[in-house]
């Protein structure tokens, strides 16, 4: 007897700031950020870097109508650089739910930042010529998006510019992503508004772009975390599995390698908490 999972997740983009193909990054993986969660019969994606033109190969190869909830966490480029290469954005037919950080200044909206990336010099084709049908909806943190059984809850993340982090639960399972986040080294405990999104998680994926000696080594201010933070984050919070995410463009596979083994002598001894490194075409499922 099959069994559908709560909630099934793929990561398609897991490096932050710029794609970095190479042989150096093959195990892990250089799209920049794009997950992809199917849960209740709906297909959610989490940011349009690089790694959505492959997701996008897959739906167009699948052949069927797409009905798509797009959210994007914000719009710095790595978050947003592969929807113009997103191929069921141009078919008619198709519907996309597209949903980003609400902004006053109506010029820095979801759609408007999409349609200046996509002109000239930049784009030759503009967005007004993808034929699908495009909802956007601007989202404030706190709010929560239903979508039948599957909630989607919103909170803010300490980034450049404002970033949102996501919660997806459904039959009792539950999946956070909190990438682009940095934490404050002059507090012991970390920031509370992550850990209340990451209440209990069965996963947390979070922002761990650099070690703890990088960070403090001139990177603050970047918006980004640490791997030590990471696991503070998760223990403080009761995950049960946390990922590593949004990989820097340099640290290669030996790097991550290490730092993943490296967590992993951190949490040896808990039962509760395993730790993994995000990696480019896993799935993730509960």
């Amino acid at each position: 007897m099959s069994h559908t999972p709560a909630i099934q997740a793929t990561f398609w983009g897991v490096r932050g700031s710029i794609a970095t193909p190479g042989t150096g990054t093959v195990r892990y993986g250089g799209n920049t950020p794009c997950l992809e969660i199917r849960a209740g019969g709906h297909r959610l994606i989490f940011d349009a870097g690089t790694g959505i033109r492959g997701l996008g190969a897959k739906l167009m190869a699948e052949g069927q109508p797409v009905d798509a909830h797009l959210f994007f966490t914000h719009l710095h480029w790595d978050h947003i650089q592969g929807f113009p290469f997103f191929g069921p954005a141009f078919v008619a037919g198709n519907r996309l739910h597209i949903y980003g950080l609400h902004q006053d200044d109506p010029e820095q909206e979801v759609k408007a930042v999409l349609e200046r990336q996509m002109v000239n010099p930049n784009f030759p084709v503009p967005l007004d010529l993808m034929r699908s049908e495009m909802r956007f909806t601007g989202l404030l943190p706190g709010d929560t998006i239903s979508l039948d059984e599957v909630q989607v809850h919103t909170a803010a993340m300490n980034h450049p510019g404002g970033c949102l982090g996501l919660r997806v639960e459904h039959q009792g399972r539950s999946l956070v992503f909190c990438t682009d986040t940095e934490h404050d080294p002059e507090v012991e405990a970390p920031d509370p508004q992550v850990v209340a999104l990451a209440r209990d998680a069965d996963i947390l994926i979070y922002d761990a772009t650099f070690t703890e000696a990088e960070f403090l080594k001139g990177r603050r201010g970047w918006g980004h975390s640490t791997y030590e933070e990471a696991v503070k984050v998760a223990r403080a919070a009761g995950v049960r599995r946390l990922y590593f995410f949004h990989h820097d463009p340099a640290h290669d596979d030996a790097f991550l390698d290490a730092r993943l083994a490296e967590a992993r002598g951190w949490t040896s001894a808990e039962r509760d908490l395993t730790v993994d490194m995000a990696r480019e075409g896993e799935t993730l499922t509960l």
